[in-house]
């Protein structure tokens, strides 16, 4: 009887967490991560906004995935890999230190990205705190400044001026338009869809950023600008710039390009490294590392069974332009943005009754028990 191959999937965040579940009938897989949950990175707006409908959907411990039943969690922070020996080394919460040989190895670690994406080891509780201190300075908040021209930004924008339409809320961004990436139709929807709420939208704005390296969270004090407009004022400044670091600094820097993300050839697989893989938005696959998004999950399940069957591999065809929904689910349901820059919206009554139960939660997590011990 041949043996089970081992997996080691490093990270857990939207993406490792697919591609575990998919690879959980097919090999003894371990998976690493920082939380002891599912913490997404998707839905900034609805986070700040509304939190309690963000955790429900993006905000799910690992031992309600049904998925993940087979895959055996651990929660550390990653600090090296041997390729030679095909091992990942990590530490636990405890301090302890941890060392997992693999076959096949995953990277799926992701960006540091703002409050909403850090990689420090968290427990439920210290997740929930951070969670409502941020909605709660911004409920109390009668001016909000949102700064950023990306998805997170507007996103941001559009949530916190559907949740408080008596705030005022200002959107700043430095180029002429937002949403850089995508279609313009779709900005031109979404600046419409701003200018219904009422929220000012200000191109042209590239703010300073007074303390350096550090990623500004939600501050209080003037913003400034390099590009010569006065300092503009607000009782919160919700910072979404878009800085974004890689998490991969436990990696060997040779996996790595310039900018700290990890080369990978068409089939998302590190050159030169049989059965390692990179997918998400730690790998440079495409300039949008679009594999986070159009299903690079099945794709590298798919091509690490090839691997150790001796099939041929896929290869990544990333899109265009960059697609989806943009601002979440709101009261009148759910917005998808095609690639074309056109729109289809599905009634909220599918959305609870069919998308969600169905598509998301059996279709794409193999089923979610609806116990949830963090609250």
């Amino acid at each position: 009887m041949t043996a089970r191959k081992r997996v080691v999937v490093a990270g857990l965040g939207d993406v490792g967490l697919l591609t575990a579940i998919r690879l959980a009938k097919h090999a003894d897989v371990v998976g690493i991560s920082v939380k002891d949950a599912l913490v997404s990175g998707q839905e900034l707006g609805v986070r700040l906004s509304r939190p309690g409908d963000w955790a429900r959907d993006y905000w799910i411990p690992f031992d309600r995935f049904r998925g993940l039943d087979r895959v055996r969690t651990v929660q550390a922070e990653l600090t090296g890999l041997d390729l030679a020996g095909r091992t990942v080394f990590a530490r636990g919460s405890d301090g302890a230190a941890i060392a997992e040989g693999f076959d096949a190895l995953v990277i799926s670690t992701g960006v540091t990205n703002g409050f909403w994406r850090q990689p420090i080891i968290q427990s439920g509780a210290d997740v929930g705190a951070d969670l409502h201190a941020k909605h709660q300075r911004l409920a109390v908040a009668g001016s909000i400044i949102v700064i950023g021209g990306g998805a997170a930004a507007v996103s941001s924008a559009v949530n916190l001026a559907t949740t408080w339409p008596t705030k005022r809320i200002d959107l700043y961004f430095p180029g002429a338009d937002a949403l850089i990436g995508y279609h313009p139709r779709i900005w031109k929807r979404i600046r419409n869809r701003l200018a219904e709420l009422e929220v000012g939208v200000h191109p042209g704005h590239r703010a300073i950023i007074a303390n350096g390296s550090a990623d500004p969270h939600i501050t209080s004090e003037p913003v400034r600008w390099s590009t010569g407009q006065p300092p503009a004022v607000a009782d919160a400044v919700l910072w979404a710039v878009g800085r974004v670091r890689p998490n991969t600094d436990w990696l060997p820097p040779d996996i790595l390009d310039e900018q700290g993300f990890v080369r990978v050839t068409p089939e998302l697989e590190v050159p030169g490294h049989r059965g390692v893989f990179a997918v998400g938005d730690v790998a440079a696959s495409d300039p949008q590392r679009s594999s986070a998004r159009n299903r690079g999950d099945a794709l590298v399940a798919h091509n690490i069974r090839a691997e150790f069957s001796g099939r041929r591999l896929r290869s990544f065809r990333p899109p265009g332009r960059r697609w989806g929904s943009l601002v979440g689910i709101q009261p009148n349901g759910l917005e998808v943005f095609l690639p074309s820059g056109h729109a289809f919206r599905i009634p909220p009554w599918p959305v609870q009754r069919i998308v969600m139960p169905g598509l998301v939660r059996w279709g794409m997590y193999r089923g979610i028990r609806t116990n949830n011990p963090l609250r």
